[in-house]
């Protein structure tokens, strides 16, 4: 049965996941934005702050409000946590006529996630499907992963790029939780708690609070059900893959070329973006050092083989990179790779909208079917 806590249970809860040994990340303001870094204590959450999202715009406003989740998702995820933009896989030394291998060892820190959107918490298990579900699983990805704690909160503020309603991955989150929040601000300020596994049931015994009114979990409900009418954005996905699929050859991909910076962003903030590269380092020591780095569908290079690029033209690059997200992803891994979070409109340099695309392309179809 869920729980109410009051807004100062929230530094017990992070004091008791630091008096278990986790590392504990959460939300907090950090040059102009809301992203994740580890947290001390509550007082370092963004309490009154919240975001206004377009297409190519994010910008921090004060809330009327101290509501400590009153915001949708900012520009990093916990992608950057679990599969970090860089890690090095190995260093070689000379010694000697040889070369003596060092692999790198592993991020072994029991991790805990506060504030985990239920986006985000669909990003997860597709990450998971993708590094962890195949025959050879990503080993840094599996240790950083291996027993990580997740509070998740239900969003009730969604932003104005967000579209998780029509993706069917938010605003309220299903499963993939230790504790999950619901941020309530009418009839008093507190939190709805609850557990979905046995871990988090640990944590809540030890956390108190009273017991869950019919009144609770009525506004509760009435919340998300007011997130999802007042969401930024709407994808139709019914029949998408085959849409995308039978249109390759549809002018709308030249059109959004003409705008497309192929810069990148857009991959860099997804959270299920798994593309990487590996670089080579020489240091003036003797080593020799190999890394693995985020990469993209948008860099020329990435489809370099045998002498060229596959995919040349920002029409081919942006094209592939959607087809992908929306159609075949669901090939490769069962679903779309897309959790509706928004993040690729807000960060696009000159906010192409993936709403708006697939939008223009059914529209056109539908017109000569």
């Amino acid at each position: 049965m869920p729980r109410v806590l009051p807004v100062e249970a929230l530094d017990t809860l992070i004091g008791a996941l630091s008096e278990r040994g986790y590392t504990v990340l959460g939300p907090t303001v950090r040059n102009g934005a809301i992203v994740h870094d580890e947290l001390e204590g509550a007082e370092e959450l963004p309490a009154g702050w919240t975001e206004a999202q377009e297409g190519g715009t994010y910008t921090l406003e004060r809330r009327e409000d101290e509501a400590r989740f009153g915001f949708a998702s900012g520009p990093t995820s916990w992608k950057g946590q679990l599969f970090p933009s860089k890690i090095r896989l190995w260093r070689a030394t000379q010694r000697g006529d040889g070369l003596e291998v060092d692999e790198e060892p592993l991020d072994t820190r029991k991790l805990a996630f506060l504030g985990v959107r239920s986006c985000d918490l669909a990003a997860i298990a597709i990450q998971d499907r993708v590094l962890l579900g195949g025959r050879y699983a990503d080993r840094d990805y599996a240790a950083r992963r291996e027993g990580t704690f997740v509070v998740a909160v239900n969003c009730h503020e969604p932003g104005g790029t967000c579209f998780c309603a029509s993706m069917d991955t938010g605003p309220t989150a299903r499963d993939g939780y230790d504790v999950v929040l619901t941020e309530l601000l009418d009839g008093g300020h507190r939190f709805l708690a609850d557990a979905g596994t046995e871990k988090g049931e640990e944590l809540l015994a030890e956390l108190g609070g009273d017991e869950a009114t019919e009144a609770d979990l009525q506004a509760a409900a009435a919340q998300a059900a007011q997130a999802v009418e007042r969401m930024g954005r709407r994808l139709d996905t019914d029949g998408i893959r085959d849409l995308l699929h039978d249109n390759l050859e549809h002018p709308r991909w030249d059109e959004v070329a003409q705008r497309c910076l192929t810069c990148g962003n857009c991959t860099l903030v997804c959270p299920t973006c798994f593309c990487t590269a590996v670089e080579d380092a020489n240091e003036l020591t003797g080593e020799a050092v190999r890394s693995r780095v985020w990469d993209s569908c948008y860099s020329v290079d990435y489809s370099y083989i045998h002498g060229g690029a596959i995919r040349q033209s920002p029409r081919a690059r942006y094209r592939q990179w959607l087809t992908h997200k929306l159609g075949t992803w669901h090939d490769q891994f069962g679903s779309s790779g897309c959790v509706g979070c928004g993040r690729c409109i807000t960060w696009c340099p000159v906010g192409i909208d993936i709403t708006e695309e697939v939008a223009a392309i059914r529209a056109t179809a539908k017109e000569d079917a």
